[in-house]
Parts: C-alpha cells; sequence; structure tokens
C-alpha cells in the first residue's frame, strides 16, 4: 500500500501514468529537476487567458505582416481614395458593406486596409521603442546598482530628473523642433522611458551585488564587466522581462496619443492614433469611422496587458510582486 502511494502521480495529469524514477547507485531514485524558466513557462501555458491573449497578439501580428495582402485582397490601398463609391452624395464616409467592410474614412479610404496598415506603426513602435527603453535601463542599472558610491548617486540622480519631466510638453518641444517622424517618435519614447527599468534593475542588483557567486567570480579575475554582464545580469533578467511584457502596451497607446495629438507620423501614413483624431468630428455621423480604429487599438493593447500579466504570474506565483508594481508605478 506504501509502495503504491509513493508512486501514485498527484496534481495535473494526475490520470496518466507516471515515468518511473531512474534508479541511481545505493539504491536511492534521482529526482530531475527543473529551471525557474521550464517552471514559468509551464504555468504560462496552463493560464488560459495569457494563452487567448497570445493567440490576439499573432493575429494583429499577422496582420500587419500580411497587410499587402488584405489591401490586394479587397482591392483598395491605404491610402487610395474612392470619390464617387467611399462617399455619400453628401460628402459623408460610407458605412460597413460589401465593398468596405469597416467602411471609409473622411476622404473614401478604406478603414480596414489602413487599420492593417496601422498595425505596423503601432507594433514597430512598440517593440523597438520597449527594445530601447529597456537596453538603456538595463545598462544604466546594472552600473548604478553594482558600481555603487558617486556614480550610484549621480545615476540615481539623474533617474530622478528623467522620472520627474513632463513626458508631452518635452515630446511636443522636441517634435517642434526636429519635425515628426517614426525615428523621432521611437526616440522620444525610449528616451523617456528607460528610467522605471533602471530603478529596478538597480534594486535588484544592489540585493545581488555581495552574494557568493560574485565573490567567487571575483577570486577568478573576472573583471567588473564580465560580472556585471555574464553573472548578474541573468539572474535579473525574470523582472525585467515582466517589466517588458507590460511596457510595450504602455509605449503603444503612448503612440497613439502622440499620434492624436499631431505629434507622430505625418499623413497620410495610416497610423491608429492619426485616424482616431480624424475621426473626432465625424463620430456623430459616421461611427464605424472611430469605432474601429479604437476596437484595434482597444484590443491589442488589452491582449498585451492581460499577456503581460500571465507572465508576471508565471515568474512569481505566490504573488510578490513588489519590484514590478514600484517599476508600474513609476
Amino acid at each position: 500500500m506504501s509502495t503504491d502511494r509513493a508512486t501514485r502521480p498527484t496534481g495535473p495529469g494526475a490520470g496518466e501514468p507516471a515515468a518511473p524514477p531512474e534508479e541511481v547507485p545505493g539504491g536511492r531514485r534521482r529526482i530531475e529537476g527543473r529551471s525557474p524558466w521550464a517552471l514559468a513557462w509551464q504555468r504560462l501555458r496552463r493560464d488560459r487567458v495569457a494563452m487567448v491573449s497570445l493567440a490576439v497578439i499573432v493575429l494583429v501580428v499577422l496582420l500587419a505582416v500580411f497587410a499587402p495582402v488584405v489591401a490586394a485582397l479587397t482591392g483598395h490601398g491605404p491610402d487610395q481614395q474612392f470619390r464617387q463609391d467611399g462617399l455619400s452624395p453628401d460628402g459623408l464616409p460610407v458605412g460597413p458593406n460589401g465593398t468596405f467592410w469597416f467602411g471609409t474614412d473622411d476622404l473614401g479610404r478604406d478603414i480596414l486596409v489602413r487599420i492593417a496598415y496601422g498595425a505596423r506603426i503601432s507594433l514597430l513602435v512598440g517593440v523597438v521603442a520597449t527594445a530601447l527603453t529597456v537596453v538603456i535601463g538595463v545598462v544604466v542599472g546594472l552600473v548604478a546598482g553594482f558600481v555603487g558610491g558617486f556614480v550610484d548617486t549621480l545615476l540615481a540622480r539623474l533617474v530622478d530628473i528623467v522620472l520627474s519631466m513632463p513626458f508631452l510638453l518635452v515630446a511636443i518641444a522636441l517634435v517642434s523642433i526636429t519635425g515628426a517622424g517614426l525615428g523621432v517618435t521611437i526616440v522620444v519614447i525610449g528616451s523617456f522611458s528607460w528610467a522605471s527599468v533602471a530603478r529596478i534593475v538597480r534594486g535588484q542588483v544592489i540585493s545581488l551585488r555581495e552574494r557568493e557567486f560574485v565573490e567567487a567570480a571575483r577570486s577568478l579575475g573576472a573583471g567588473d564587466v564580465r560580472i556585471m554582464f555574464v553573472d548578474v545580469l541573468p539572474n535579473v533578467l525574470a523582472p525585467v522581462i515582466v517589466y517588458t511584457s507590460l511596457l510595450i502596451p504602455i509605449v503603444i497607446l503612448t503612440e497613439a496619443s502622440l499620434s492624436f495629438l499631431g505629434l507622430g507620423l505625418p499623413p497620410p501614413t495610416p497610423d491608429w492614433g492619426g485616424m482616431i483624431d480624424e475621426a473626432t468630428t465625424y463620430y456623430t455621423t459616421s461611427w464605424w469611422f472611430v469605432f474601429f480604429p479604437g476596437l484595434a487599438l482597444l484590443v491589442t493593447t488589452l491582449a498585451f496587458n492581460l499577456f503581460g500579466d500571465g507572465v508576471r504570474d508565471a515568474f512569481d506565483p505566490r504573488g510578490d510582486r513588489g519590484a514590478t508594481v514600484v517599476g508600474g508605478a513609476s
């Protein structure tokens, strides 16, 4: 009876036969361990909300990648104006129909095609600006937390200055000087979003720099740069990945907000924020003009947020999210 209880599987998949443990010398049985990354991936796969959100993200990515295919299937270009079929006799946008599935805008352009091309802009800015943010924040946080002393104080004050700057006012000033564009948008967002990442990484590195594995690396003659990027950095990647997954939707919303304020890409480039801005004067007569671009923005950011929550829970199933919450609140 005791042997049956010892070998009976429990937990998820309890109905499946368990593989017999491998025997080792001395009559003991070897227990196969799994890395924290494997455990996190296993928890993430069991999170249905996160998996559904990931499926939505994949669909949005496919829509962006195959935007030319959508244009070819409909026969409408992203900037092509249909003055005869795409506008009513009163010059108003045409509602959803068999020719224009999502209706048209104020210039007679196909909203579906423009949403597909707009997904390219939102995802590109979201991924590239987030990558720039994370790289700057990780480097600053590593140096500040590991070196300490005057360098830590100087970089910490720099982080405080960046966090205290009014982002929109600085963005308006920079765009008015340099002009609107994709590169300017990415640089502006990345230049003012890295401080929260740096603060998270700095706190993690301070708690790790006196650990035994760091002292062992020093005793073997490793330099500070190697210790920071080879020994310490892998141990802070988990909170960085969690924060990155939650930062992407914030960046997408920021880019849409800048475009809505006229600080994004210049027309006629399809952009979700710009499309919503163009529809503000037509929402009472042409609901589809503002509804579908707004829905695309809502669904995309919500999917990224829910997936980010799933990643956070996968890495920290007990709910100890202090660093993540601090970073998000910053």
